[in-house]
């Protein structure tokens, strides 16, 4: 068992469950899966762009992203149907504890002018954010990196509500602007 899991099951719950009294301990809100998305739109000119990208969202992720396509055509962007335009990884259980722990730890401490996430969910309890570049992951070569992609990272809760996900976010160790 990771120890992010482990600590949320002996110490976040019984939090949670003091801060918003929950009638019943299946209501306590937990971390679902964590979304990890890439838009490459260059892959569009270069075919090599989206197979870096894919190697590199491999390694920072530990699973194979799987290649999103195209819904439509749209002349103005030069975008046919069915034409590889992204990449997304779902991460669950064991992987994301893993992955949540080492952005929180590793990752965020990196990342250039960091002072922390703003506090703005979606409303239905996820939380989104999106990072300019790769480059603070450890498990890249920067050597190896030709160019700058950046990636969104999406945590997806349990939580009917902004504030009950924020608390648990917070609580996980994210860290969020004071």
């Amino acid at each position: 068992m990771s120890r992010l899991k482990k600590r949320y099951q002996e110490e976040i719950k019984g939090e949670l469950q003091k801060k918003f009294t929950y009638s019943n301990p299946m209501k306590i809100p937990a971390l679902k899966k964590v979304v990890i998305s890439m838009g490459v739109a260059e892959a569009i000119k270069d075919k090599n762009v989206m197979q870096d990208c894919a190697q590199q969202l491999a390694l920072i992720s530990g699973q194979k992203p799987l290649i999103t396509r195209a819904k439509k055509s749209i002349a103005n962007f030069k975008l046919r149907e069915g034409q590889a335009i992204g990449l997304k990884v779902t991460l669950r259980g064991k992987r994301m504890y893993d992955f949540f722990d080492r952005f929180c730890n590793i990752v965020c401490p990196r990342i250039r002018d960091f002072r922390g996430f703003n506090k703005n969910g979606d409303k239905r309890g996820s939380y989104s954010l999106g990072l300019a570049e790769q480059q603070a992951f450890p498990e890249l070569n920067l050597d190896t990196v030709k160019k700058e992609q950046g990636m969104n990272v999406t945590f997806v809760t349990s939580a009917e509500n902004d504030e009950e996900s924020l608390e648990l976010l917070t609580q996980l160790g994210l860290p969020f602007k004071h």
